[in-house]
């Protein structure tokens, strides 16, 4: 079965900045044996569907709505070393991200009570939506910080998210489509990111007003301001590089593209913000696509 066709943007934390019990239990995740990078996105698919099978009211928690004892040692782990820093150091290490299975899922319902239709919500939920919204409003408040450690976006990497990146640091790893082991994905310091998503905010904001892509460049760094100092943020294709050839994933410069525009912006320069977005939005047609048919 493929991974789920799921792209990341994941903030890694200090372990020391977290105290309590959360934190000698991250502590013994660490020392046990974190989730492997690469498989992060199959365990959040075996999380829901033992949910699912479990009739849970959330993914990553028992039917009387605590959270499951394995889905909070659901956690990555990486080394500050593999951290691109420019003004911004990271550390101490280790850097770990709680996959916050449980906790996204509750805001996903949370939106979907706001978004869908009367007729949707009620073919699609099994107890009132008041129910389910105050068991999610329960479960947001419990985050030690006020927000998850991972947004995420199916069959497509939306474009402001490549404006944190340092594009000369990707790192690509080349592997048969059916390999976890293929990857694409780039880590740079939280104080980099945030200072790069504000330039960017800046000029989209001055450029195409509130909406678009300034919306999510204003939403980002809103996240961004929930963590720790020394912390690192990941943007990761996550799935999506099953549906990529390796010509496609070698050749891919979406995060140059992004940052060329972003100084062709601040140039006034508009012939080249039509060639690169142009570029852009030839390179991900095929996904756009593929969505589609799905």
């Amino acid at each position: 079965m493929p991974r789920p066709f799921v792209a990341y943007l994941r903030v890694y934390e200090p372990l020391s900045s977290f105290g309590g019990s959360l934190g000698d239990l991250l502590r013994a995740v660490v020392e046990d044996g974190a989730v492997d990078h690469a498989e992060a996105g199959i365990r959040e698919r075996e999380v829901w569907l033992k949910s699912q099978r479990a009739k849970a009211t959330l993914p990553g928690e028992l039917t009387d709505g605590r959270p499951a004892p394995s889905s909070v040692r659901d956690v990555l782990v990486i080394d500050p070393a593999s951290v691109h820093c420019e003004r911004s150091q990271v550390g101490p290490g280790p850097l770990v991200c709680p996959l916050d299975v449980r906790a996204r899922s509750a805001a996903a319902l949370v939106g979907f009570l706001a978004t869908s239709t009367p007729t949707l919500r009620t073919a699609a939920l099994s107890v009132p939506p008041e129910v389910i919204r105050a068991r999610a409003t329960t479960v947001l408040n419990e985050l030690p910080n006020g927000a998850v450690h991972v947004v995420s976006t199916t069959w497509t990497v939306p474009l402001p998210w490549f404006a944190l990146v340092e594009p000369a640091h990707r790192h690509v790893v080349i592997a048969p489509r059916d390999d976890p082991r293929r990857q694409v994905y780039w880590r740079v310091s939280l104080g980099d990111a945030r200072r790069r998503v504000e330039r960017a905010r800046d000029l989209a904001e001055s450029t195409f007003g509130d909406a678009g892509p300034t919306k999510v460049l204003i939403d980002t760094a809103r996240w961004l301001e929930n963590f720790a100092p020394g912390s690192a943020v990941e943007l990761d294709y996550g799935g999506l590089v099953q549906l990529l050839d390796d010509e496609e994933l070698v050749e891919d410069s979406s995060a140059e593209d992004v940052n060329a525009i972003l100084d062709a912006l601040e140039s006034s320069d508009a012939a080249q913000v039509a060639e690169r977005f142009g570029r852009l939005r030839d390179f991900w047609a095929a996904l756009a696509v593929r969505e589609r048919f799905n």
